[in-house]
């Protein structure tokens, strides 16, 4: 029998995938305050699944380009001078609604809105398989070749620009990994609980690292862990793997402020 045959192996390389690129991202969305954009970004995928749906594309291509419409959209918006969490309270929740809206509308097509709301990542396919790593490669990819510049606009957009690195360019770069990143993990997790995937893994490894490089790949351990934890969590106690995930993630960062409290008392 092929290794993938098997529904939790699959799952288990599904969750691997979307953490190890979820989670390093993560950093960056921790990093520059940009929660509230990861939440905008995967609220906006729903409506791209209700479009592909409708056109008979590919969901993943759908919840892309609406991901990336998205985060072009509040990145030129802020830029006009509009206030950013304006901007994403304002499309996020237009978008999460009208995409419910629209999905209601899909009388032909049999729609789980459960499983794109809250991941399905059990039903994943070695087709779904091959779209995770892919995109998780690319984000990967784009992180190893940017980090540096990536890095220092983070840190500080003027002495990016005096060092000759775009700030508007690499703000560009996450976005686009950003909604790659959400457009692959919106079969395992969902995209009411991507953001969390994002962010979680990465605020717990902050307290673990001390180096940027190094919290980026704790994150992507603790990602790991999360993934894993929460499918072992799901199979035990029957609960739904997507939430799981996120809560052995959520218990993870306890354990992180909790070793970083008992660090500064002892010392």
């Amino acid at each position: 029998m092929d290794l993938l045959d098997s529904f939790l192996i699959r799952a288990a390389l599904a969750g691997l995938g979307v953490a190890l690129a979820a989670a390093p991202l993560g950093c960056f969305v921790v990093w520059r305050r940009m929660a509230y954009f990861g939440d905008a970004t995967a609220h906006a995928a729903i409506l791209g699944v209700a479009i592909a749906l409708a056109l008979s594309m590919p969901v993943f291509a759908g919840a892309l380009v609406m991901a990336l419409v998205m985060g072009v959209a509040v990145t030129v918006l802020s830029h006009r001078g509009l206030a950013v969490d304006t901007a994403l309270g304002v499309l996020a929740h237009s978008s999460l609604a009208f995409g419910l809206v629209a999905v209601s509308f899909l009388t032909n097509v049999r729609v789980d809105l459960m499983a794109f709301l809250f991941g399905d990542i059990l039903a994943v396919s070695q087709t779904d398989l091959l779209v995770i790593w892919t995109g998780a490669a690319l984000v990967v990819g784009l992180l190893v070749w940017r980090w540096s510049a990536l890095l220092l606009s983070t840190l500080n957009a003027e002495l990016a620009r005096a060092a000759g690195v775009d700030a508007r360019r690499e703000q560009m770069i996450l976005t686009l990994a950003l909604a790659i990143v959400v457009a692959v993990a919106i079969k395992v997790v969902g995209a009411l609980l991507i953001a969390a995937l994002l962010i979680i893994p990465a605020a717990a490894a902050r307290p673990l690292a001390e180096t940027p490089e190094r919290m980026a790949s704790i994150a992507a351990g603790i990602g790991a862990l999360s993934a894993l934890g929460g499918l072992w969590l799901a199979w035990e106690l029957d609960t739904p793997a997507g939430p799981s995930i996120v809560c052995v993630a959520a218990l993870l960062f306890t354990a992180s402020s909790v070793f970083r409290a008992t660090g500064k008392s002892g010392g």
